[in-house]
């Protein structure tokens, strides 16, 4: 899969992600130990994208299970499809009649047709959730669990246990064993803490917004198109405005659409006008607009021109 770290990073870069040598090294641990890794840190600083990655580099399918509050492991693993069994039962009641037709009680009815429940409880009527899903898969998978901070602890706690065996129980159907043992990426925005239980399981990885020199890198690789000078200034006016005590600072995703929008408004500097008029690209809530527009001066003040 990755002959060494030097490798991780020069697939990634090859597939348009800058992966530095912290992260390279722990994705290449991960894949040699069998290990799944547990991404913290702010919104939009290219955690899924990572897992994104990480499947079109391996060559692997991506199976993805968005948590959110509420998610159990029911609507993770699997779900029955009753109107297809239904379906069938109706289109099979003379057979059933049949079956039951000699059966001199009720009791025995219901024994003779329990006797063939395994035809309506087979895999024809299940539909496999994410983590079903990539543990029937018949080809080695990425399995992202993202946001998994979401969740409520009762559902890591059973998350904790399908990682650590990669096998599941359906009452119907008996204990289900992963083919093949799947790349698991878990990402968490910091919205609470997780259990010492799961960071114990996983290889850490913590993503920060990135340095002023890896920012530029990240933009000039995914907007080519920018004029050096603008890159750099943008990189500058973003590090300022992160620095500053907003509700949301702006992510690496934002000002990635900061870039592109300005390079499409064929701007080849910072001008204090064309930064108000986009600066909602960067800054999300009306209060923190507020607070930036207030600084703009300090923000472009060693913009490159």
């Amino acid at each position: 899969m990755f002959d060494s770290v030097d490798d991780v990073q020069h697939q990634f870069r090859e597939a348009r992600y800058i992966a530095n040598r912290r992260i390279s090294t722990v994705i290449f641990l991960a894949a040699r130990m069998g290990r799944p890794v547990l991404i913290e840190g702010p919104a939009g600083v290219g955690k899924t994208e990572l897992a994104k990655v990480l499947s079109d580099v391996t060559g692997r399918a991506l199976i993805r299970l968005q948590c959110y509050e509420g998610l159990d492991e029911g609507k993770a693993l699997y779900e029955w499809k009753y109107a297809k069994q239904l379906l069938y039962t109706q289109l099979l009641r003379d057979r059933i009649g049949e079956l039951i037709a000699d059966a001199p009680s009720l009791p025995d009815a219901v024994a003779k047709i329990a006797g063939h429940e395994d035809a309506f409880f087979s895999f024809r009527f299940l539909s496999p959730r994410p983590l079903l899903g990539a543990i029937l898969a018949e080809s080695p998978t990425v399995l992202l669990v993202d946001e998994i901070d979401k969740a409520e602890p009762e559902f890591e706690a059973f998350l904790l246990e399908v990682l650590s065996d990669f096998q599941v129980s359906v009452p119907e159907l008996g204990t289900i064993r992963a083919k093949h043992i799947p790349l698991v990426v878990l990402t968490s925005n910091n919205a609470r803490e997780l259990s010492d239980g799961l960071k114990r399981r996983c290889l850490h990885l913590f993503i920060d917004f990135p340095v002023p020199a890896d920012e530029l890198a990240i933009i000039r690789l995914k907007v080519p198109e920018i004029p050096e000078r603008l890159a750099g200034a943008v990189v500058a006016a973003v590090q300022k405005i992160r620095a500053m005590d907003l509700r949301k600072p702006p992510s690496v995703s934002e000002s990635l659409d900061w870039a592109r929008s300005l390079v499409i408004l064929n701007a080849k500097e910072l001008e204090p006008a064309l930064v108000e008029s986009t600066l909602t690209m960067l800054v999300k809530y009306e209060k923190d607009l507020e607070r930036v527009r207030g600084a703009l001066d300090k923000v472009l003040a060693d913009a490159p021109r």
